[in-house]
């Protein structure tokens, strides 16, 4: 039995317990990648990161759900960041790189008014999605006129795979009570995807998209809090689908109906060019033995 001291931060948030929780292991470097599954598995999380030493980038972090490991995920690196750099294992660094298996990354730091993380995503991708409207709404718990259909929709990823879903308005959100084993006959093309509904009607004045995100069942989970890879491409889908800027900057919340609220800022530029920025707070550690 090993003994794995794991932190937790809550990201997209400066308030614990809000935005969304994630674990954080410093001495990772020994497990096998079994072990960092079954660590994230004993967390329960949505996501579990480990920093390791990288041959790439200034650092490598790899990503776990309690079910299997993921290319990226923005709130672990968020909350990965913000604890190295509030240790200070980061020395007076604001720019760096970071590897991962959706490849290297910059992170830019900004301490101006409190601890902000930008990073940098995948350049975004879009597959069409063949299945039925009817079999989605039913897996969510809403009804299939409650999707928008003015607007497609579409798998996306700026580093992980998502089933973007227009919705009307806020009114459905309330409503959604998902089943995610019924999710892989659903997304024939991609049956590991997770699923994403947003709408352009927010709670914050401020924000431009609300959304909620629920998990694959390979991933141990139901539902994502605060979403940072899914905001991101989010945001790609607001300039090719809804407003076309060479500069875009959206505010994004999530959360509100599972008492989790967060905000996700958004940059697009050029269509294409990706980053996602914000911030995270530490809540506690723990230990758990694998």
């Amino acid at each position: 039995m090993q003994t794995i001291k794991v932190y937790h931060y809550d990201a997209f948030s400066n308030i614990p317990n809000m935005g969304n929780p994630a674990g954080v292991v410093l001495n990772g470097e020994n497990l096998t990648e079994e072990q960092m599954r079954e660590v994230a598995e004993k967390v329960g999380f949505n996501e579990t990161a480990f920093p390791l030493i990288s041959t790439k980038a200034d650092l490598k972090i790899r990503f776990f759900t309690p079910g299997h490991e993921i290319n990226l995920c923005g709130h672990a690196t968020m909350a990965t960041i913000y604890a190295l750099k509030t240790k200070g294992l980061l020395g007076d660094k604001s720019d760096f790189t970071i590897e991962t298996k959706a490849g290297v990354l910059p992170i830019r730091l900004d301490s101006r008014d409190g601890l902000y993380i930008t990073m940098r995503q995948a350049n975004p991708q879009f597959q069409e999605f063949k299945g039925s409207l009817q079999e989605l709404a039913i897996s969510m718990g809403i009804e299939e006129s409650d999707i928008e259909t003015e607007l497609p929709t579409l798998y996306g990823s700026t580093g992980t795979w998502t089933l973007l879903i227009p919705v009307k308005g806020l009114a459905a959100f309330k409503q959604m009570k998902p089943d995610n084993k019924l999710f892989p006959n659903i997304l024939k093309e991609m049956p590991k995807a997770s699923i994403h509904p947003f709408c352009l009607e927010t709670y914050d004045s401020n924000a431009h998209m609300h959304a909620r995100h629920f998990s694959s069942p390979f991933s141990g989970t139901i539902e994502d809090p605060v979403t940072g890879t899914a905001s991101g491409v989010m945001g790609a889908y607001y300039a090719k689908y809804i407003k076309s800027d060479s500069l875009l900057n959206l505010l994004i919340e999530q959360g509100q109906e599972i008492r989790r609220n967060g905000r996700v800022q958004v940059t697009v530029k050029n269509g294409y060019g990706i980053e996602i920025t914000g911030n995270a707070v530490y809540v506690n550690e723990f230990e758990v033995s694998i």
